[in-house]
Parts: structure tokens; sequence; C-alpha cells
């Protein structure tokens, strides 16, 4: 009986070491030319290329992108208005098996800037 959870216990701590993070530390941070509302604009446009539905919210100064997870923390983009264009921060819960590539949201955060 032990020797079944020994390895139980380990894949799942595995699968959950990718979901461990520190809640409020981004997971990328960007500068960016445009103003918070056409980066936003620009990243919902390449998302929703890939068939990817987000909730967007914004004021004059700061724009914010949400996609809802079903298994984890939902993924959230932020962009502010800097002297300089926007900063960008994007905060990201990926599980271990998708750790090693950028996922869809990061790629457009990062063609968009």
């Amino acid at each position: 009986m032990r020797s079944f959870f020994v390895p139980a216990l380990a894949f799942a701590s595995l699968v959950l070491a990718g979901c461990v993070s520190a809640p409020n530390a981004p997971t990328l941070t960007l500068q960016t030319d445009k103003g918070p509302e056409a980066y936003a604009q620009c990243v919902v446009t390449k998302l929703e290329k890939h068939g990817i539905t987000s909730t967007v919210t914004q004021n004059s100064r700061h724009a914010k992108v949400v996609l809802t997870s079903k298994i984890a923390a939902d993924d959230v983009l932020e962009a502010y208005k800097a002297q300089d264009g926007g900063k960008v921060f994007l905060y990201e819960r990926k599980p271990l098996a998708s750790a090693l590539t950028p996922s869809r949201l990061e790629l457009a955060a990062q063609d968009c800037k």
C-alpha cells in the first residue's frame, strides 16, 4: 500500500509545483511605446485569432486583460500609462507541463510591445 502512495505523492508534488509562485510577483514585465488602451486592444486581437476569449477593463491610465481559467488562477495582463508609453505586467499560473514554452498570452504580450 505504501509503495502506491509514494509515487502518487511525488507526482502530485510535481504537478502542483508549476502552480506555486509568489501570488503578487509578475511572471513577465515589459515596457511598451503604446498606451494602455492600444496595447490591450493589440493583445486581445492576437488572442482572438487563436479563439481565446478575455475580459477587458480600462480607464484613462490603466487596462486589464483577464483570461479566466477553470483549473487554476486567472491569467492577468495589466498595462499602465507611463511617461514613455506604458508598463506591462503579466501574472500567469502555468501548470508544470506547459512551463517550458511561452503561453499564447505571453507571446501576444511580447508581440504587441
